[in-house]
């Protein structure tokens, strides 16, 4: 390949080439230098050079070659700007590069221009934020323009808070973008006779493109997503079509390679795929609920009502990545065993989203919307294509009814939590803005239906939540508490409209992988129970992502002031099958494993002990290893960090290990570690000692424990 102008090392190189044969390319740009050389910016979308992938906040970014592209993710896609070549000669048939990001016609696109004008434009694939990352080949025919002088124009001028634009790999070249096989837009029909259809997916191909697929019946579009349709499937993703049995459907695919057989693999039946193996999958969390099938992200829409606690769930029903989002639902009664039941929300149209929410019970029917015996369930929800949206269920959850004044708040954000404040006997909507900066937005309605901003809260980003907790179950002494999805939060008064920090905004989890955590609305109990998103990548299944253990929060005194403290919830101890208790002794550096011989695939095990002259006192948890340093008093779980005090001269430790996951709890709660975390099958090895001096190990018990789908 001939290079007229690339970038090559730290700069842009303009080379004069002579005798080149037909048959060879003319390499623009590579975008593998430091910078971009000759080309000019304006704006910040696109920073001073190229990206090595992704970006802070960004999906993973595939599909660009080399160690560089062009990304114009920065600032969390917020930011806007221009990226323009120097100016070239047209000497090839075509212009081939890679392309992605937000298909937004003259917003996010590539744009060739001659005189000034734009002559070809191209934009990414995606419509919708969140969208795949994978860039795609791509081709502009330029034979009519040959000889002229142009340049590329690279642009993200998307300014509603969300859309970018990644770009690699630009040649002129005599043949168009090298496309593996012609694709269309091909259908089939067929009578739907049983409840299900199911779909042949492989889970992400990364020279692949996703399908769009649209289910019509009587001529209507009923369902449309996107997915990765495969000719040898690795599982089969389920589509509801209770609500069509005995009719006639039509099932359309795009960009369907011209000899596929993955429309003729798509199967009626009256069960989900595989449900013979279903929760004994080798990397299915035994201890933490996942979607049959899918990906999830998000709790959404918690709530305790008619005896049941509802999780609400992020949801892709038709793929391993993020995508389609819907709410996934499934219910327990015991905050441990969950049942999954169908989906509960559906997307209003493709690419109009069925983002982040909260749900209330409205006891006293301010709504008027309450027409059975059933406690009647309102949601809120971010409708990517309309607003913040409301609906509400009269079936226990199952199904839900659109709010015909839908959207309730328009605005620039998004993941509305409503709550009940009683002293003013009016709701509350919490909900992240950035119409003019990241931050927590108040809204109030006496029905639910009208609603009213108040007050706005600075730097907090997604997934709020509020709710009030007594300081050391003193019910004379509240505080509120805000926070958002990284779970950091502040403490401070609310009296209805307007939330007054008394802290600077202080850390959350300690751990990795856990984001987007919500409470439940109505606990029984009257307790704080938070659930979150808990990110465990399980490669090769047919299911992604998990939820935390239901966590309680509770507020206690420390010498800084109050702060949050985080406790596996007792309801846990149900599924603990064996145990295995220590003595109370003192550990020396060469004193035996108390635990040698406790073996366990699924394990809980607390220890209370005081650190005494022991530099490190260190726990093996089927591989893991959670050190207490007791010099520094932190945590150092697989070499992750974390402060944890001592509490009264003692540690009090728990630990939970499942196929994908630690939760650890220390310091009484004050200390929470979540971590993805894959244990090898067959180390079920358990073990403690220390280092530097002796330890007093006051308490040791370990427990194997149940599966919670059995």
């Amino acid at each position: 390949m001939k290079t007229l102008f690339a970038i090559t090392g730290l700069a842009i190189a303009t080379l004069t080439t002579f005798n080149l044969r037909a048959a060879d390319d003319l390499l623009l740009a590579d975008f593998e230098g430091k910078d971009y050389g000759q080309w000019k910016t304006t704006g910040e979308a696109f920073g001073s050079g190229p990206a090595p992938g992704k970006l802070p906040g960004q999906m993973q970014v595939e599909g660009f070659l080399g160690k560089g592209l062009v990304n114009s993710f920065r600032g969390g896609d917020r930011s806007t700007g221009t990226l323009t070549s120097p100016e070239f000669k047209i000497e090839r048939k075509f212009i081939t590069f890679l392309i992605g990001g937000g298909g937004h016609v003259g917003k996010t696109c590539m744009n060739l221009l001659v005189d000034g004008n734009v002559v070809r434009t191209a934009t990414g694939p995606n419509t919708s934020p969140g969208g795949s990352e994978e860039l795609a080949p791509a081709s502009w025919d330029v034979g009519e323009l040959a000889g002229k002088t142009a340049q590329i124009q690279i642009v993200d001028n998307a300014t509603g808070g969300w859309g970018h634009i990644n770009v690699d790999q630009i040649v002129l070249s005599d043949k168009p973008a090298a496309m593996a096989v012609k694709t269309m837009t091909r259908e089939r029909e067929l009578t739907i006779e049983k409840r299900y259809l199911h779909f042949p997916v492989k889970n992400g191909t990364k020279k692949g493109k996703k399908q769009r697929v649209a289910v019509l019946v009587g001529g209507e579009v009923v369902r449309e997503f996107e997915m990765d349709l495969a000719d040898e499937p690795e599982w089969f993703a389920h589509l509801d079509m209770t609500a069509w049995r005995g009719k006639k459907a039509t099932v359309r695919v795009d960009k369907l390679a011209e000899d596929a057989k993955a429309l003729s693999l798509i199967t009626q039946a009256d069960t989900i795929w595989g449900v013979d193996q279903l929760y004994r999958e080798p990397l299915r969390g035994q201890l933490h609920f996942s979607p049959r099938r899918g990906w999830n992200n998000d709790p959404n829409g918690m709530v305790f009502a008619d005896g049941e606690y509802h999780l609400y769930f992020q949801h892709n029903p038709y793929g391993w990545p993020w995508g389609n989002m819907h709410w996934g639902h499934a219910v327990s009664r015991d905050l441990v065993h969950w049942e999954e039941l169908p989906i509960a929300l559906y997307p209003h149209q493709f690419g109009d989203w069925a983002f982040s929410g909260g749900a209330v019970v409205d006891k006293n029917n301010t709504s008027g919307w309450k027409k059975s015996d059933n406690e009647l369930i309102v949601a809120t929800y971010t409708s990517t294509g309309r607003g913040e949206c409301i609906v509400y269920s009269n079936d226990r959850g199952r199904t839900f009814q659109e709010f015909e004044g839908n959207p309730i708040i328009k605005h620039k954000g998004r993941d509305p939590r409503p709550l009940w404040y009683a002293p003013g006997k009016h709701w509350v909507v919490a909900v992240y803005d950035f119409e003019k900066e990241k931050s927590i937005a108040l809204y109030t309605s006496p029905d639910l239906k009208t609603w009213t901003f108040q007050s706005r809260i600075a730097d907090f980003f997604e997934c709020a939540d509020l709710f009030e907790l007594p300081v050391d179950g003193d019910v004379a002494k509240k505080k509120w508490v805000l926070t958002a999805a990284s779970s950091d939060y502040m403490i401070g008064t609310f009296d209805g409209k307007n939330f007054t920090p008394e802290t600077p905004k202080l850390k959350g989890h300690l751990g990795k992988g856990f984001y987007a955590a919500q409470t439940f609305s109505h606990d029984p109990k009257g307790r704080i129970v938070q659930v979150g998103w808990l990110q465990t990548a399980t490669v090769g299944m047919p299911f992604n992502q998990a939820m935390s253990f239901p966590l309680i929060l509770n507020l206690r005194t420390t010498p800084e002031g109050p702060r949050l403290t985080w406790t596996p919830a007792p309801e846990l101890e149900s599924l603990r099958a064996k145990s295995h208790r220590c003595d109370a002794t003192t550990l020396q550096p060469d004193s035996a494993n108390p635990l040698a011989g406790v073996t366990g695939e699924l394990v809980e095990l607390r220890a209370e002990f005081e650190p005494g002259d022991a530099s490190e006192v260190t726990f093996t948890v089927r591989g893991a290893t959670i050190v207490y340093d007791a010099k520094k008093q932190e945590l150092v779980v697989n070499d992750l960090r974390a402060p944890a005090p001592l509490r009264d001269g003692k540690q009090r430790l728990t630990i939970f290990c499942d196929r994908t996951a630690l939760e650890i709890f220390a310091s009484d709660g004050l200390t929470y570690v979540p971590l993805p975390f894959q244990p090898a099958a067959d180390n079920l090895a358990l073990g403690v000692q220390v280092k530097g001096g002796n330890a007093k190990i006051n308490a040791l018990e370990a427990f194997n424990l149940r599966s919670i789908w059995k």
